[in-house]
């Protein structure tokens, strides 16, 4: 067990969690997947009928938050349950975990789990402190490096610490699909650790474009082929993002399958999100499939459409299927409910909170305030270039460094278009000063 104090995290074997039965636990994160793109969340014309179905088995979160609104950073609060007021990592960069980050793999492995992540990490680069084998992962493999995850045809991708070459990709030659690469390696995982109880983390790439394929052919979605799409009247690059998504939710009934097929149907907690809001990158358009749902923003805003997600949660006999929830969740949660579900606790010094009793239907306890910092570092942006956001019950507010707080109730207008700072000062004032202790200094 892991004893850190002054503050910081503390973990303690529950003892009625010793003797019980501990859940499989799955997290599926899709890359860019924005808050409209599956049936269940209203989508009509990508189809999506093993998410869907995965829905109506389990409970389908409205009010879901990824970590951040780009990639690095959203992944590093699921796997640390820290804001990015506190999170090591608050922007796209490559700065790695720290040995004194403590990941939810390091904790479900105090608690017996076998834990493996497979496909894109983004939070350690080669050789770094924050490779997920040096952060609690006993078996790793996809991409480290987020930039390099962009190519859905890599030369190699590395198993743990060893790069390994992929022969189909060499010389120009594009036969190994990572995404199919990745289904393989995380069914085999599921195969040899049947015995249980396993963490798998399986952060799919779909359906981020290859930036650097777009920027040169206008169309970056990269996918074998359009299947279902092919004779749409839809642009090529639309053809592509619908038939990823699609292709990304065959695997993941394929995934369903087999744990059925392994008798782990019923003790296998799914989860399923995305990293942040909808892309228009790779010839994209985002208002095409109404990626972001009645949200506004897309990827990289700290409006809804960056930043409010689809969450899944399945697992037979726990969580009653069919429901629809509203409570309101963020990534820096999934840590403290998987060590709940593991029996785990207490955890302190960490931003999250157990979202067990919601999946339970039991009374939960609610977040105050959640918050999101972003620094955009992208050449040639001249608007703000520090954002932060809260969200305080049923008001959202945004704050753009050298602007006034905007202040949006999302009850009335979950489109945040009115905003409403000037009509409720109690409100701002209260966020203000919360504003004041939301974030340390960046380590």
């Amino acid at each position: 067990m892991r004893y850190v104090l002054a503050g910081l995290l503390i973990l303690v074997p529950v003892l009625m969690g010793a003797t019980a039965d501990k859940p499989n636990i799955l997290f599926i994160l899709a890359d860019d997947l924005g808050y409209g793109d599956l049936g269940c969340y209203g989508q009509k014309e990508i189809q999506t009928p093993h998410l869907d179905r995965l829905a109506k088995q389990g409970m389908r979160f409205t009010d879901c938050y990824a970590g951040s609104t780009v990639c690095a950073p959203s992944r590093c609060c699921l796997m640390t349950g820290m804001h990015t007021g506190h999170a090591r990592i608050r922007d796209n960069s490559f700065v790695p975990l720290a040995p004194e980050d403590v990941t939810v793999a390091e904790v479900l492995k105090e608690a017996g789990y076998t834990t493996g992540v497979v496909g894109k990490w983004g939070v350690g680069r080669a050789g770094s402190t924050g490779i997920p084998t040096r952060q609690g992962f006993d078996a790793w493999f996809g991409y480290l490096n987020q930039v390099y995850a962009h190519n859905y045809y890599p030369p190699f991708l590395w198993r743990n610490e060893q790069k390994i070459s992929l022969e189909g990709n060499q010389g120009g030659k594009k036969t190994q699909y990572s995404h199919d690469l990745f289904t393989r390696e995380a069914l085999t995982f599921i195969e040899k650790n049947k015995g249980g109880p396993f963490f798998l983390y399986l952060a799919y790439t779909i359906p981020h474009a290859n930036n650097e394929l777009g920027r040169v052919t206008k169309n970056g979605m990269e996918v074998p082929d359009y299947g279902l799409y092919a004779d749409r009247d839809w642009p090529q690059p639309q053809k592509g993002y619908a038939a990823m998504i699609t292709w990304m939710d065959r695997a993941i009934g394929e995934i369903m399958e087999r744990l059925k097929t392994l008798g782990l149907d019923d003790n296998t907690v799914i989860f399923f999100s995305s990293d942040n809001g909808p892309h228009a990158e790779g010839g994209v358009r985002p208002t095409f499939f109404k990626s972001a749902g009645p949200l506004r923003g897309i990827k990289r805003d700290l409006y809804e459409g960056g930043i409010r997600v689809p969450m899944i949660v399945r697992w037979p006999g726990k969580v009653k299927p069919g429901v629809v929830n509203d409570h309101v969740c963020a990534f820096w949660d999934f840590l403290p409910t998987a060590a709940d579900m593991a029996g785990v606790a207490p955890l302190r010094g960490i931003d999250g909170i157990s979202m067990l009793p919601t999946l339970l239907s039991k009374q939960q306890s609610d977040h105050e305030f959640l918050y999101w910092e972003f620094r955009r570092r992208a050449k040639g942006f001249h608007g703000p270039r520090v954002i932060q956001a809260v969200r305080m019950g049923q008001w959202k507010a945004v704050q753009k460094k050298g602007e006034s707080m905007e202040l949006y109730d999302l009850e009335s207008d979950v489109g945040e278009t009115i905003n409403v700072a000037d009509k409720h000062v109690g409100i701002v004032s209260r966020i203000m000063e919360y504003l004041k202790n939301a974030r340390t200094v960046s380590k």
